[in-house]
């Protein structure tokens, strides 16, 4: 799918604009973004909703191209191949660039050189939720429980080494207990309100309207501290202190991009990333606002990178 957006030009903030970039003629045409997600996704979102402001201080919007499948790993094997002229970029999630290579042996791309960190946009934070009927009212209550019934308390997760799977083991690894691991292809919310099984840790913003309609009960958060706009919430490192979990939306481009138009698109996303309208949205999907340099976010990755191996290593996973 692709679509482009209104090109508008706001004459009042355009003096503010890099010099240098615009004295080169960049950018010469709307910028293509490859999605690694569907229509509706969150990267689809703030793509749309970043884009639009970008395209009224640059002068060129943002075509969005939707290219799901193969948990992102599509998107971003395209993303790696694009042209390096700072009209190709892409918005990655973190599964695909920190996770999924360590679960594949045949990978179509490096994660760590073939692209150039942009902008870090969002940490996404999970949720720790339960059925209702669930015996238990807290994360401490939880584990009390799974350390009583070795293997019986049922965890439903979106496939074997996704990024919930590994947010889930890393929570049984710090926490001391045993579960029965139910993957599922697609379902996961279905099982879970149906009883199917009895709790996951999955997507905050996906979960919450289930939780506020009383189906679900959400016992806390993976953030490290709790959100603002949900201070009722606990976290589980209220519990396990210092333990988060999480993803992350964030745009790469392809490695050797010029080092000038990364450091513009930053500047500029970073500063639609400010704008009131833009970061309601952002947090009403239950997305923390970062606005952080390239390099922060090439740490970021790295750093992700490093975690994630070291989980699959824990518990024994071999690439496929």
């Amino acid at each position: 799918m692709r679509r482009v957006f209104p090109l508008v030009v706001l004459l009042a903030e355009a003096i503010s604009v890099p010099s240098a970039a615009v004295g080169q003629g960049y950018p010469a045409k709307p910028i293509r973004v490859i999605i690694t997600a569907g229509p509706g996704s969150a990267c689809d979102t703030m793509t749309r909703l970043i884009g639009q402001k970008v395209g009224e201080r640059l002068g060129q919007g943002f075509i969005v191209d939707n290219r799901p499948g193969a948990g992102g790993m599509l998107g971003v094997e395209i993303a790696a191949r694009m042209p390096p002229d700072g009209h190709n970029i892409a918005c990655a999630q973190a599964g695909s660039l920190v996770v999924v290579p360590h679960t594949y042996k045949k990978l179509p791309y490096d994660p760590l050189k073939d692209f150039a960190p942009i902008a870090l946009l969002a940490p996404s934070y999970l949720a720790l939720v339960i059925h209702p009927s669930a015996p238990f009212r807290s994360v401490k209550e939880l584990i009390a429980y799974a350390k009583a019934n070795p293997g019986k308390l049922a965890f439903a997760s979106d496939g074997e080494a996704a990024l919930i799977h590994l947010s889930t083991e890393r929570f049984r690894l710090q926490a001391g207990f045993t579960y029965l691991h139910v993957p599922y292809k697609t379902g996961v919310y279905t099982a879970l309100m149906s009883g199917q099984v009895d709790a996951t840790i999955t997507s905050f913003s996906s979960m919450y309207p289930h939780v506020k309609a009383g189906k679900l009960r959400m016992l806390a958060i993976t953030r490290p501290t709790r959100a603002p706009n949900h201070p009722d919430i606990p976290t589980v490192a209220e519990t396990l202190p210092g333990f988060a979990a999480g993803g992350w939306f964030g745009f790469i481009a392809p490695a050797t991009t010029p080092g000038a138009i990364v450091t513009l698109l930053n500047r500029e996303i970073n500063r639609a990333m400010g704008r009131p309208d833009v970061r309601e949205r952002m947090i009403s999907l239950g997305l923390d606002i970062v606005t952080e340099s390239p390099e922060f976010f090439g740490d970021t990755i790295r750093s992700d990178y490093a975690k994630y191996g070291k989980i699959v290593r824990a518990i024994g996973l071999k690439a496929q």
